[in-house]
């Protein structure tokens, strides 16, 4: 292993930890990834002895000014060198409480150390002192497993997970990351285990779920925790979108794996967190809004509406943000079957320019998630639909050139109509307002402001108001 821990800062860490006699180890994710030839930023150093006082001593070694953050109530230092963070710990060895998932830590030896981590994937540790530099120090086969692609716990899992719950989120998290497959036992503790995540703050569970949503087939991760029964749990909304009803031989598609096939079909287009929860939370109203009419089948109307009125409730619950991330994902929620409506039909100007002035600036956005909203089994059906979006994108892209209508404010200002006629604010003044943006959404008139003037003088005038005289 010698071979790939050439950055200066492990003969630094060598050096020093030597110097005081200490013990020290790369540990964790980083030898992990090391080993995976993926790149990590982040190295865990555990040595026998004080991590702070040896962090301070590197501090000094590469810099008299490089900080060191210190945190005491955790027994950790973390210092940032050249590109990498590295964090200093003492070996230590854990005892849990049933309420909680904060541990009563002890000092302890490096297996005891070893022996907390949550998989054997990452208790793989390599020695950095001079005697045994580079040397691979692995109790619980983590090497194997890492060969076999394994999630599996170095402890009885069922304890792992009642220890601390948040390490079920962090097994499926990594399953899908990785591509890796959690082993039988660990696996099963999960689905005996999911009550505990009860006590596990809402802030670490959407952050582990934010990083499936962010993996190449996040639809693994949903997948897993649908089988472990964690979703019911953690996201009962998108738990409730499964299962398929028929009703005279006629059913519907099952909406959660719809919701899933929808949600892969987007990765490879955008790494946009945002528009990714746009593809989970599209149909999320659709269980609520579900109707069989006869000669019909079977309906979801308003689905979208109601999902974007959906949205809040769920972003507050979960602990999502509630600011303009949300606003986004209710504006694609709301608009994401306009464009497979234009596509079905011909497409007019005034329907392009009405969908260009709602969506603003997430235009494209919106149509990259209806193109992966189109699921069907039947390819012929999702040629068509496809060559279809791409008139409409290139009718939207000709338009936008044309008219401007993107964001736009009509160009003739409610104060400008207020001067014009001598009017305080008032119902007559948001009617000519809004008079002059339909015509112009309409093709009637330009995006001009002479024009728009001219047009606003005829809405005043069949409303009996005339302009005052300069």
């Amino acid at each position: 292993m010698k071979e790939h821990l050439k950055h200066p800062v492990f003969s630094i860490i060598s050096e020093e930890a030597d110097q005081i006699g200490q013990p020290c180890y790369v540990i964790g994710g980083f030898v992990r990834d090391l080993l995976l030839k993926r790149n990590s930023k982040d190295i865990d150093v555990v040595t026998l002895g004080s991590g702070i006082e040896l962090a301070k001593r590197i501090a000094k070694r590469v810099g008299p000014k490089t900080p060191v953050s210190i945190f005491k109530n955790f027994g950790t230092a973390m210092l940032k060198y050249q590109d990498l963070e590295v964090e200093f710990v003492g070996a230590r060895k854990e005892s849990y409480q049933t309420d909680s998932r904060k541990p009563i830590v002890e000092d302890g030896t490096l297996e005891d150390d070893q022996k907390r981590r949550d998989f054997t994937i990452n208790a793989l540790a390599i020695c950095l002192n001079k005697e045994g530099f580079g040397e691979l120090v692995d109790p619980f086969g983590g090497i194997e497993d890492l060969g076999n692609k394994i999630i599996r716990t170095p402890l009885e899992p069922a304890i792992t997970f009642s220890d601390d719950p948040l390490r079920m989120m962090r097994a499926i998290r990594f399953a899908t990351q990785l591509n890796f497959q959690i082993e039988a036992n660990t696996l099963n503790a999960i689905s005996e285990s999911k009550e505990r995540i009860k006590i596990v703050s809402k802030e670490r569970i959407i952050d582990e779920l934010n990083k499936i949503v962010l993996a190449d087939k996040p639809s693994k991760g949903f997948k897993l925790l649908d089988k472990t029964g964690l979703l019911e749990l953690i996201f009962p909304e998108l738990h409730q979108m499964k299962g398929r009803e028929e009703i005279n031989g006629v059913g519907h598609k099952d909406n959660f794996f719809h919701t899933l096939e929808v949600l892969d079909r987007i990765v490879p287009n955008t790494d946009n967190l945002w528009l990714r929860w746009s593809a989970i939370l599209h149909d999320i109203a659709k269980p609520r809004t579900k109707k069989f009419i006869k000669n019909q089948g079977w309906t979801f109307h308003a689905h979208n509406f109601v999902g974007a009125k959906m949205i809040p409730g769920i972003f507050r619950k979960m602990k999502l943000p509630l600011n303009e991330k949300m606003k986004y994902i209710q504006k694609m929620v709301s608009l994401h079957m306009r464009p497979i409506v234009l596509s079905e039909d011909e497409v007019t100007d005034s329907a392009i320019r009405r969908l260009l002035f709602e969506a603003g600036d997430d235009i494209d956005d919106l149509m990259t998630l209806c193109e992966a909203d189109i699921t069907s089994k039947n390819e012929q059906k999702v040629k068509r639909y496809l060559k279809n979006f791409q008139l409409v994108r290139q009718k939207l892209k000709d338009l936008e050139e044309k008219d401007h209508i993107r964001n736009f404010q009509p160009p003739v200002s409610g104060e400008e109509i207020m001067e014009v006629f001598n009017l305080k604010p008032s119902r007559e003044v948001g009617d000519i307002k809004n008079a002059i943006k339909e015509a112009i959404l309409e093709g009637e008139i330009q995006n001009d402001h002479d024009e728009a003037f001219d047009f606003m003088l005829k809405v005043a005038e069949k409303m009996g108001l005339k302009p005052e005289k300069s």
